[in-house]
């Protein structure tokens, strides 16, 4: 599987190929439209445009899915903690009760206890 890097600066280049490269289909399918209005603007803009939004939405999704393993990754680690220790991350640790079956935990009584 492929790491990405979920923190950190995102430099010039992967911004200009995750938002730039749609954004341009989209202007330019404006710009055809707005050239020629009539025949092949209308063609030129619907398949611009069209591809323009594809290429943003594909990366839209490709960062939600990435999301998504980092909360599994995550969940994980929490899973395994809880394991470890009896309580989840963050929230203090619970007293240990005794099984209602454990019996008595000592004499009740002095008495109890020279029997």
């Amino acid at each position: 599987m492929f790491r990405t890097r979920s923190t950190g600066p995102v430099g010039p280049l992967t911004l200009f190929i995750r938002y730039g490269i749609g954004l341009i289909g989209v202007i330019a399918g404006i710009v055809v439209l707005a050239v020629n209005p009539g025949g092949f603007g209308v063609d030129g803009f619907g398949l611009l445009v069209g591809a323009g939004l594809s290429i943003l939405m594909l990366n839209w999704m490709f960062r939600v899915g990435v999301s998504g393993d980092l909360e599994r990754e995550r969940e994980e680690r929490a899973r395994r903690y809880f394991d470890e220790h009896g309580h989840w991350p963050g929230e203090p640790p619970r007293a240990r009760r005794r099984p209602p079956n454990a019996g008595p935990r000592g004499p009740r009584h002095p008495s109890d206890a020279e029997r």
